[in-house]
Order: structure tokens, then C-alpha cells, then sequence
């Protein structure tokens, strides 16, 4: 039974050994996948796999927003995402009042998080489900810090650099802290001024976490401190190029723009996820590091297998598989055709519908 791994379930037992388009096994004949089986697949960007006739019935189901309106693991993060937000709002207020952050504080507001990571990889959904639009610093917050932890993991840094780099996204902002709130909230246009207070977030909170955490991991302090540099040192405080910038700092960086673009303020409407994704893409050819922002966007695209575009010619189709390279031109299903994106170049997705 040949299936793609966007319908793949928990149980299910491979037929065959499995190869990614590199030649590299990923999983072994006979396995009985498990969920991080199965998000393994997704990371090789392995499409199809052969597996054992199911014994029930039952018809596979797309993983989509509209099949799955609440899947089965939101009851259980859902609590902890909100638990880390309204952590990171009491750690603002103490960092804006003393200036000092206590480590086990910052563990009891992040750490419960953490267990989901490995638990659910369609991070597009997940983040789309957990957002609203209220308590936008902190959501922000941490949102970066998961992505962070998901970015640092399909990079190649191992489980405890992952979880170190995701609690330095999670504080990547806390020097905002300091920053008066009618500067902060303002729903309009900054000026040349604010914006200039609004720059000295990443000397702040630099300083409050070297004050907070000595002997630490050097992650936290370096990445509040330059997750706003870019490659062709256009960024601030420093203006700090290319190799000069921490590799850590290069994460955040990709993730902070990411998550800022995709979320719903007051004053500003949520962008396409298609369209931000093309975005961090043109900004990594001068902004962004390369390696890092093509790795994270390679490893996001998959999430929209199975999700509902929209075509510049108004047709709406179905994404059932993505390219290796050509990111943003998946495979599309409307009715009974398919249309290759990389080979009929005549067709655009205009937008991805949630």
C-alpha cells in the first residue's frame, strides 16, 4: 500500500527500507511508526512510502486545517503555549522592574513547552491554531523561541543545543522590556526617534541576561544581541556583517522576521504564509544567511502538502507533494489532473487558503 506520508499514522508499519532523495536510509523495513518516525520523513523530504494494508477500513485523511479543525494534540498544547505566554509577560514586568531574570523562573514558564516540540511537526497548523491577536510581544516571543528550536534541529544542532537555542528565541526580546509601552504599542507609524529607542532592545536585553545568567550558555546573551544584524550589514545595534554574526543570531533572526510577518496585530493584517516564506527567500540573497533561511523554508513547505492554493488563473487546487529546490512550486491536484509547478511554468499560486 503506497501512501503519501502526509497520510501516514501512527502504527503504520513500512514495507520497505526507506531512502531520501540522497541515497541516505532514513527508516527501516518493518518499522512501526511512531510520530517522530513519521516527522523524520518529513525533515529527509521523503514524499511516498510503501506500508502494510491497514487493517481497518478507515480512509486516510489529509492533514488540513479544514479536516482538522482541533486536532488531537491542541487540548495539550494549547495550555502550555498559553502558560509560556503569560510567563514571558511575567518575566517582562520583572525585567523592566529589576532588571534581573531568575533562571528557574524562566524554566517554569518555557520548560512545559518544550515536551510538545518533538511532538508535532506541522508547525504552520500548529502556530495558525495557537495564535490570536492579543499580547502580541509576548506570542511573538514565543513563537521564536519554537521555531527557533525547530530551525536549530534541521540545522544539525543536537537536542540540547536545539533546546538551548529555543530558550534564547524565547528571551530574544526581552530587552523590549525596557522600552516605554506608548513607544512599544504604538499602533501607528514610529518616528526616527522611537525607532532609535526601539533599536536599544538589543543592548538591553544583552545586558539584562549577562546580569541574569552567569556562566550560562553564551546563546542567550548573543542572540538579544545581534538577532537583528543582517549579512550585508544594514541591521543594528552594530552593523555587523556576514561572518561576524553569530550563527545563533542567524536563527533568530529568520524566525523573528517569520513570525513576525504571520501574525495578526491591531494595525496590521496577517500576511499569506506562502507569500512570507518568498519574502525570507529574496532576503537571503543580501539580509538573511543563506543556508539558514533556505533550510528553514525548505523544511516549512512540506507543512503545505494537503492545504487548499489558489492559483493566479483562480483555479484552487490541492498541494500533494513539494520540490527539494524549486520551494514554491509544489505539485497541485485540481480534480482528476496534476499540474507540475517546475514544469508547467505558466501557473502562479497567488495565496494558500487556511
Amino acid at each position: 500500500m503506497r501512501v503519501h506520508i502526509s497520510d501516514l499514522k501512527k502504527g503504520d508499519i513500512l514495507l520497505k527500507d526507506t531512502f531520501n532523495g540522497y541515497g541516505l536510509h532514513v527508516l527501516s523495513k518493518g518499522t512501526i511508526l511512531e510520530q517522530k518516525d513519521i516527522a523524520k520523513l518529513f525533515q529527509h523530504q521523503v514524499d511516498y512510502v510503501d506500508i502494510e494494508n491497514r487493517t481497518t477500513t478507515e480512509q486516510p485523511v489529509h492533514r488540513t486545517l479544514e479536516t482538522s479543525v482541533h486536532p488531537k494534540w491542541l487540548p495539550n498544547v494549547r495550555p502550555d503555549y498559553e502558560n509560556a505566554v503569560k510567563g514571558f509577560q511575567d518575566l517582562f514586568v520583572k525585567a523592566n522592574t529589576g532588571g534581573i531574570l531568575k533562571q528557574d523562573e524562566v524554566a517554569a514558564a518555557f520548560q512545559p513547552l518544550l515536551k510538545n516540540f518533538q511532538m508535532e511537526r506541522d508547525v504552520v497548523s500548529m502556530l495558525l491554531l495557537l495564535n490570536t491577536a492579543d499580547d502580541y510581544t509576548y506570542q511573538h516571543s514565543v513563537q521564536v523561541g519554537m521555531l527557533s528550536y525547530y530551525l536549530a534541529s534541521w540545522l544539525g544542532y543536537s537536542e540540547l543545543e536545539a533546546l538551548e537555542i529555543s530558550k534564547a528565541g524565547y528571551l530574544h526580546d526581552i530587552g523590549k522590556s525596557k522600552i516605554p509601552s506608548s513607544i512599544l504599542n504604538k499602533p501607528a507609524s514610529l518616528t526616527n526617534e522611537e525607532f532609535e529607542e526601539v533599536k536599544k532592545h538589543t543592548l538591553y536585553g544583552h545586558d539584562i541576561i549577562l546580569n541574569s545568567f552567569e556562566n550560562q550558555s553564551p546563546y542567550l546573551a548573543i542572540s538579544a544581541l545581534q538577532h537583528h544584524e543582517r549579512n550585508d550589514g544594514s541591521g543594528y545595534p552594530h552593523g555587523l556583517t556576514g561572518e561576524e554574526i553569530h550563527p545563533v543570531a542567524k536563527i533568530t533572526a529568520v524566525v523573528d522576521i517569520y513570525s513576525a510577518m504571520i501574525s495578526e496585530r491591531v494595525y496590521k493584517k496577517r500576511r499569506d504564509l506562502f507569500y512570507v516564506l518568498k519574502e525570507l527567500y529574496k532576503m537571503s540573497f543580501n539580509e538573511l544567511d543563506a543556508h539558514t533561511t533556505h533550510t528553514f523554508i525548505k523544511h516549512m513547505i512540506p507543512n503545505f502538502i494537503g492545504k487548499k492554493a489558489v492559483l493566479e488563473s483562480g483555479e484552487v487546487g490541492t498541494i500533494v507533494m513539494t520540490h527539494p529546490t524549486e520551494f514554491f512550486r509544489p505539485l497541485i491536484q485540481i480534480s482528476d489532473r496534476f499540474i507540475d509547478l517546475t514544469v508547467d511554468r505558466q501557473y502562479e499560486i497567488k495565496e494558500i487558503i487556511f
